[in-house]
């Protein structure tokens, strides 16, 4: 037998182990759900509302931009450090509008904490675009940041604002936070029009503002966003991913003809490396925060019901080369498993990529159903129910059906990760320790074995190795930081799933 053969047989007896386990172990999605939503106010930054259930953090980064007189106080740390990178941080904000978009009906009273999640983002973006001409991209200095190991409550490192502008362009963070306004104003709608329409209003300006002053913003920011959140996809994805958004949110045949007359450029800009990795596989099949290609195609073909034939391609046919990459019995696949079946693609925080493929299935399994299709990779035919299996063990196996039978969701089952790469939660909270703890003062509490004093409960960190093997080690931070983009994907499956809890 061939290696390539055996490979193969080891691959799907993996897939088809971790199909077992997940039916064996029974998970409470509905818990999962509340705790993928409480990870937010983890990493709430500015004024904490008198409502914020995770109690051990505090006021903080109370006076970003008033240096320059602009208000930016508020928003989210993207991770375990304290900087707000915009550029990840409207990415979530859009995957947790879709989700609730999507899933929202699902979601029970989760619904709300899910709804106050986004809007923590959008009013913060609404500050950060609020000068025409100017977005800012981000706030604090990365490098000072991450020379020192302090809670957010005590940060001393510069909180220097950096901002694209006419002049010094930056299509991709600037199109992203359009595609996150407009999502949240289809989420807000049903509850409150007036934010609804305010959030749209400005989805509209912010789009134009991108489109009308194209550039990256690794030209004009090159030195303060890489190589943290470098843009290595070019910008055209958020460009047709605002526009998508924005005709899903107003049917302004505009933004429409804006996707179909400019997809075929995206086509023919092949992504050549993800977050600086090479990697084998087309453009049509990634999706994150960086590149978009993959959520364009499954969000188009969830508006194209009723259109005609021609307008399909070439959204369809992409979303269906999307899965057939992804699936571990297609032919094409272009993504790696463990033994354990947990998908991998390159680049650090691997969970990100299991949370956001699943979502993209799952909402792609629903157009399916509406459309009564199967996909055909090569002579594998993939159903609507096998891209909800696929979701469901890539979701289980996050919750603790795999080898480690651990939970990678802080706070959630028995056994999950207790030293996570995360400042606040590393460091004891202003209860514990009110005195300040410096720059340098951390280090000790990093370089520490002792579990973190403070759980950050709901957050999913980057996951095992492709071994399906977990330290659970501090400085480990590939494996052991949890993102906001991990977790805002997420937040969308655990509610299809609370609702559908049975394979």
């Amino acid at each position: 037998m061939s290696v390539s053969k055996r490979w193969l047989l080891g691959l799907l007896g993996g897939i088809v182990m971790a199909t077992v386990v997940a039916v064996v172990d029974s998970h409470d999605y509905g818990d999962a759900l509340t705790k993928s939503i409480l990870f937010f106010e983890g990493q709430r930054s500015g004024k904490l509302p008198p409502n914020q259930r995770m109690t051990w953090r505090k006021d903080s980064a109370l006076r970003d931009g008033y240096q320059i007189g602009v208000d930016l106080v508020g928003g989210y740390y993207d991770a375990g450090d304290n900087v707000k990178f915009n550029f990840p941080m409207a990415f979530s904000t859009t995957m947790l509008a879709w989700s609730v978009v999507e899933f929202g009906k699902f979601m029970g009273p989760d619904q709300k904490h899910a709804l106050e999640a986004i809007q923590w983002a959008t009013d913060y973006f609404l500050k950060a675009t609020s000068i025409p001409g100017v977005v800012f991209a981000q706030v604090g200095d990365p490098y000072g940041d991450h020379n020192c190991w302090e809670r957010p409550e005590d940060m001393d490192t510069p909180r220097t604002p950096y901002a694209v502008s006419k002049q010094f362009p930056g299509s991709e963070v600037s199109g992203e936070i359009a595609a996150a306004l407009a999502a949240a104003s289809i989420a807000f709608r049903p509850s409150n029009r007036a934010y609804s329409a305010k959030l749209l209003k400005r989805a509209r300006m912010i789009f134009e503002f991108a489109d009308t002053y194209r550039g990256s913003y690794n030209e004009s920011l090159g030195q303060w966003v890489c190589p943290f959140y470098c843009d290595y996809s070019g910008y055209e994805d958020e460009l047709i991913w605002g526009a998508a958004w924005l005709y899903k949110a107003t049917k302004d045949p505009n933004y429409w003809n804006y996707v179909v007359n400019n997809i075929k450029d995206l086509e023919n800009a092949v992504v050549k490396n993800i977050d600086g990795v090479s990697y084998s596989g087309g453009s049509f099949a990634e999706f994150g925060w960086d590149a978009k290609h993959a959520g364009i195609n499954v969000l188009v073909s969830r508006l194209l019901k009723s259109a005609k034939a021609s307008s399909l391609d070439p959204f369809i046919p992409n979303a269906d080369k999307f899965v057939c990459s992804v699936l571990p019995e297609s032919p094409t696949v272009s993504v790696s498993y463990s033994p354990g079946g947990f998908l991998f693609k390159p680049g650090g925080s691997n969970s990100q990529h299991a949370t956001a493929l699943s979502f993209l299935l799952l909402a792609y399994s629903r157009y399916l159903n509406q459309a009564n299709r199967v996909i055909h990779c090569g002579n594998v035919v993939a159903t609507s129910a096998r891209l909800v299996q696929f979701a469901r063990i890539q979701v289980d196996y996050i919750l603790g059906s795999n080898p480690m039978k651990m939970s990678y969701m802080v706070g959630y089952g028995q056994k999950f990760p207790l030293r996570i790469h995360h400042r606040g939660s590393s460091l004891p909270s202003v209860n514990q320790h009110p005195g300040r703890i410096d720059c340098q003062g951390g280090t000790p509490y990093y370089n520490s074995n002792n579990p973190d004093p403070n759980l950050l409960v709901g957050a999913v960190v980057g996951g095992p190795d492709v071994k399906d093997s977990y330290a659970d080690s501090r400085p480990d931070f590939v494996h052991s930081e949890p993102t906001t983009y991990i977790n805002a994907p997420l937040v969308g499956v655990l509610a299809y799933f609370r609702s559908h809890p049975s394979p």
